[in-house]
């Protein structure tokens, strides 16, 4: 057997292997767990600081959600912390309770309403944000006790309803220490960094800009100052998201901006340029499939950033892409991916789709199930059409039966599942630079350029404890299932 490696950020010269072709829930104890950490980090805990640590005005915190919520959770909490409000890890604990809530489908509002009645049932003072914020009415009918209600990314809100019910805590340097890249709910050697806000589409099954508002990009200069802050943290994998990420800039016109007084143009591609320049895995998530993400595809080819693409492609359908009021035809997206394909061999695409959407016959499901086994993608999730309350899609006529939609969805997962088994196989016998989450009583978890956290596959490396989070070894993989692989270190 012939082994090749593969690393993602290799110059081209490199060996490379030629035969490699969406929950964030944060539970109460989480948020507490990682600050905890990083306190310990950035300062020596003292007696005296652990002793008004425990002095200190206290707060529980509840993230749901997708990675877009986890930063805004991130970016509260590092204001809580800046301003010396401890963050705990149980109702008793805490003077109150922020739930920072989902919206997007019906299973996701039920979780948010479900926690936010079990943070009033268990410590009675709860403030509640997020995107189902944005349907306050609704929260306030089913729990009226909670104290505030507002919408996404309502950060400043959010602070002022703190204040008003949990005094403000005296500034004390000894406890008050906030890394220069704020507070992170993720490991430490891995990061979300959210590019921008809103969308501007009105896809017919989504309610996401009703709650999100427009497209509103962050300047670009502050997205690659974060993006240092983070590598300078000990920040291995960058993972860029937003709701559309290809629509970057699209807002300011593209505008020029500058980082360190270099000029950069707002715009994805000159983005990955310099988010490239940090010398980390760069994964791009949300990307749309505009015309100009063809040119994302060279800089993958170069080993610039991982030649990993999420597109949400929802369907192949034409007639149902229409009433979805998404772009673009099966045969124009075969087309574009087998381009892809030809530039960066390497290339893996994760998408998503739905089945069951209003009006979906038996004929257009079968044509979706005939695109997948001809793209070949390698990672898909597959959702049932969800009549999330407020989207234009609910008011289309013929609305397919739940029986209809768990049987086509049962029906795609297994076209799916043997286009993966069949994929992972082929990487037995070859060797990948493996960046490592965890380590556990039955060895060592970690993920290759392929595999996005939380979303995709892992490798597992089975009684290898000679590793820790944050490292990148090379690894041998020796066996595969429909979803994961496993393998052994690679000798030196």
């Amino acid at each position: 057997m012939t082994v090749e490696q593969f690393d993602p950020l290799a110059p081209k010269t490199t060996k490379q292997s030629s035969n490699s072709n969406e929950s964030q829930t944060t539970t109460l104890n989480i948020p507490s767990q990682m600050i905890e950490e990083q306190h310990n980090e950035v300062f020596q805990i003292t007696n005296n600081s652990a002793s008004a640590k425990e002095t200190a005005a206290k707060v529980g915190f509840v993230s749901l959600g997708c990675p877009k919520n986890l930063v805004d959770s991130e970016r509260i909490l590092t204001q809580l912390r800046t301003e010396g409000y401890d963050v705990v890890n149980s109702y008793a604990d805490a003077e109150m309770v922020i739930v920072n809530t989902c919206g997007f489908i019906d299973s996701a509002v039920q979780e948010s309403l479900d926690t936010i009645g079990e943070a009033l049932a268990e410590n009675g003072k709860v403030l509640v944000t997020g995107c189902l914020g944005a349907k306050k009415d609704e929260i306030v009918e089913l729990h009226p006790n909670v104290l505030g209600v507002t919408g996404p990314h309502a950060y400043d809100e959010v602070l002022a309803q703190v204040h008003e019910h949990v005094e403000k805590p005296k500034h004390n340097p000894l406890i008050d220490l906030v890394p220069d890249h704020g507070v992170k709910l993720t490991p430490k050697h891995y990061a979300y960094l959210k590019i921008s806000e809103g969308c501007n589409h009105r896809c017919t099954f989504c309610i996401i800009p009703s709650m999100r508002g427009d497209l509103d990009s962050r300047p670009v200069g502050d997205v690659i100052g974060e993006a240092k802050r983070l590598v300078n943290a000990g920040v291995k994998e960058l993972l860029v998201i937003s709701q559309d990420t290809s629509a970057y800039g699209v807002d300011v016109k593209h505008k020029l901006d500058f980082y360190e007084g270099m000029p950069v143009k707002t715009h994805m591609q000159q983005l990955c340029e310099e988010l490239a320049k940090q010398g980390v895995w760069v994964r791009l998530h949300y990307v749309y499939p505009y015309p100009h993400v063809d040119k994302i595809i060279p800089l993958m080819a170069e080993g610039k950033i991982l030649p990993y693409l999420d597109i949400p492609f929802q369907h192949a359908n034409k007639r149902i892409l229409k009433l979805m009021k998404r772009p673009g035809s099966s045969d124009r997206v075969l087309e574009r991916i087998k381009n892809w394909r030809e530039i960066c061999p390497e290339l893996v695409i994760r998408s998503t789709f739905i089945v069951g959407f209003p009006g979906e016959t038996e004929e257009e499901f079968q044509e979706l199930l005939d695109f997948l086994a001809e793209a070949q993608l390698d990672r898909v999730g597959c959702f049932k059409y969800s009549p999330v309350e407020g989207a234009t899609a609910n008011d289309f006529p013929d609305h397919v039966s739940d029986d209809v939609m768990e049987e086509r969805l049962q029906r795609f997962m297994a076209v799916q599942a043997k286009i993966s088994a069949d994929k992972l196989q082929a990487r037995i016998g070859q060797e990948y630079l493996i960046l490592i989450d965890e380590v556990t009583e039955l060895g060592a978890v970690g993920r290759s350029y392929m595999d996005a956290p939380e979303v995709d596959g892992k490798v597992y490396l089975s009684d290898e404890y000679d590793v820790k989070p944050g490292d990148q070894v090379w690894v041998q993989i020796i066996h595969a299932d429909e979803h994961d692989v496993w393998g052994v270190l690679v000798e030196d």
